[in-house]
């Protein structure tokens, strides 16, 4: 109940994350990739075509079987407590959903350059915002941020960023747009001592 009353943004996330993931599994499968569809997970054409623009925000809290939630939803505990505690649960929501919506439009506009589609779903553009927002708070506080370091965070985006280039099947771009989203609105709403 600590964790809560002192980072309650970052734990309703968690929890939406993983009911989401709950009724997805009840009413079907999260791996089939029409399922997730149904749901909301994002498929530029639908988007672009059909006008289905909320796929691009309802993709953020779908994800493609447990390991995909685990990993995503670790990495948030992790680093989303200290973001929430260093800006505001309010600031904090807005990197989390404005990063991961601006990532899933970078994944986007890049498919539509490539003629290349397929079907995205997942926590981790928003994910890779909240770690591109500790890196330049972490720079902002001279190198360190609780028990954090610079160090420590640009080695943890590195092996993420690998990980996804070295893998199938993952949204790299959706991973660099979130990080550089995260960047820059943390650039605009990180203000030591004002919290919200």
């Amino acid at each position: 109940m600590e964790e809560f009353r002192r980072e309650p943004a970052t734990i309703l996330l968690i929890i939406l994350n993983v009911l989401v993931f709950l009724v997805s599994e009840s009413a079907g499968s999260s791996q089939d990739v029409m399922h997730m569809l149904d749901l909301g997970a994002a498929y530029t054409p639908l988007i672009t075509e059909n006008g289905e623009v909320y796929r691009l925000f309802t993709s953020m809290f779908l994800h493609f079987g447990i390991s995909h939630l685990m990993n995503n939803m670790l990495v948030l505990f992790v680093l989303g407590s200290r973001l929430e505690r260093a800006v505001g649960k309010l600031r904090f929501l807005a990197v989390y959903l404005l990063g991961g919506t601006a990532a899933n439009i970078i994944s986007m506009f890049l498919e539509l350059k490539t003629g290349e589609y397929s079907v995205s779903a997942g926590a981790s553009g928003a994910v890779f915002a909240v770690m591109g927002a500790m890196i330049y708070i972490v720079l902002r506080n001279r190198g360190r941020l609780e028990d954090l370091t610079v160090r420590q965070i640009l080695i943890m985006a590195a092996f993420s960023l690998y990980f996804g280039f070295t893998s199938t099947g993952v949204d790299n771009a959706a991973h660099v747009g979130g990080l550089l989203a995260g960047l820059v609105l943390a650039a605009l709403l990180y203000h030591p001592r004002r919290r919200i």
